[in-house]
């Protein structure tokens, strides 16, 4: 396993984490999952084997459960693992168990960490943008943890390019300690991180740490133009995210992902991490599991090695049209891009036909 350091700071994670939605699938979340204390365990052990010494959870999933299994599942080896939480989507009738704001934080750091039977976490996100509080008050909160000690560094989820900057900027210019990792999502198919979340995320010194690489589902061999999810699964029982924009360009990436998995023997999950792995711009990536067997694959893809005429087949199935400033900036200002936008700008120029 390789181990990258988060963003700008000096924590060193593995380029695989191991997410845990599919952890107790209770609460709402059972179509993740079912995955109890036992099987949890035995997962955190191929995961150690493999050197993904990295857990990621939410308050979110399964409304806490899933973060009691994890905690048991880690129970006597604290030592050796780096974990995450987060926390932010609404819990339960109270209106302050939500968002960024002071209360909400200081209050789910307690609770989550008494679920995994822990004194800190490695990194706390804050899991969705609050647009309603102020953002010093979220930076200012997030340091007084850094500072108490119950957790080490802070990071943000699906946040926009503007608000990943602002919170930044707060942060650095007030004196907290600001964010240095964000967890956003990014597939072969769904690539609107590209036109700012990564680039931002590399000028910034922001880690970015991907969440569902294989589309919730989407992209796990069992969906295609003659194929329809098994009920088993997230898409077939009825999950209601991702938003996908165009099915047909979801098949066609499908068509060229199955393409390039038979040059590898592969599965069409294990392409699709391994593209995503090596991408520009991205840190590490969550990947997940219901079963050993999944596991076992899943860690597998780590070794697959995509040749660029198999990136390039994939990337520009999908390639996000060049929306302004891209167009603009790929037509007028191309040599004087950053290198964390250069490599989007290349792709835009041939969706555009403009020659070397």
């Amino acid at each position: 396993m390789e181990y990258i350091y988060l963003g700008n700071s000096g924590l060193r994670v593995p380029k695989y984490i191991l997410g845990t939605v599919p952890f107790s699938g209770t609460n709402g979340f059972e179509a993740a999952g079912d995955i109890d204390e036992n099987l949890a365990r035995r997962m955190v052990d191929m995961s150690l084997e493999a050197g993904i010494n990295m857990f990621d959870t939410a308050n979110l999933y399964s409304k806490g459960d899933a973060e009691k299994v994890l905690g048991s599942a880690i129970k006597g080896r604290r030592d050796e693992v780096l974990l995450t939480s987060k926390t932010g989507f609404p819990l339960g009738g109270n209106p302050n168990a939500r968002g960024a704001s002071r209360s909400n934080i200081l209050t789910s750091i307690d609770q989550s960490l008494e679920r995994l039977g822990t004194d800190y976490l490695d990194v706390y996100f804050v899991h969705l943008w609050d647009g309603q509080t102020p953002i010093e008050e979220t930076v200012e909160a997030m340091t007084s943890l850094v500072k108490s000690g119950k957790i080490r560094h802070w990071g943000v989820s699906n946040y926009s390019g503007w608000a990943l900057a602002r919170t930044f900027t707060v942060a650095e210019q007030s004196g907290n300690i600001p964010p240095i990792t964000q967890q956003i999502y990014y597939t072969p198919e769904a690539r609107e991180a590209e036109y700012e979340l990564l680039p931002a995320g590399s000028e910034l010194g922001i880690g970015s740490m991907i969440w569902s690489p294989l589309g919730e589902g989407l992209l796990n061999g069992k969906i295609g133009r003659n194929k329809q999810a098994p009920e088993n699964t997230r898409q077939g029982a009825g999950w209601p995210e991702p938003w996908v924009q165009d099915q047909e360009r979801l098949y066609q990436v499908i068509d060229a992902i199955e393409e390039v998995a038979a040059n590898h023997n592969a599965s069409v999950p294990q392409i699709a991490y391994s593209w995503v792995r090596d991408r520009p711009n991205v840190g590490p990536i969550v990947i997940a599991a219901r079963n050993e067997e999944q596991l076992k694959e899943n860690i597998a893809s780590f070794e697959i090695k995509l040749t660029q005429e198999e990136h390039d087949l994939i990337e520009s199935t999908a390639r996000p049209v060049p929306i302004y400033p891209n167009w603009h900036r790929t037509m007028s200002s191309f040599d004087m891009s950053s290198p964390s936008e250069k490599t989007y700008l290349e792709g835009y120029k041939k969706s555009m036909g403009i020659e070397e």
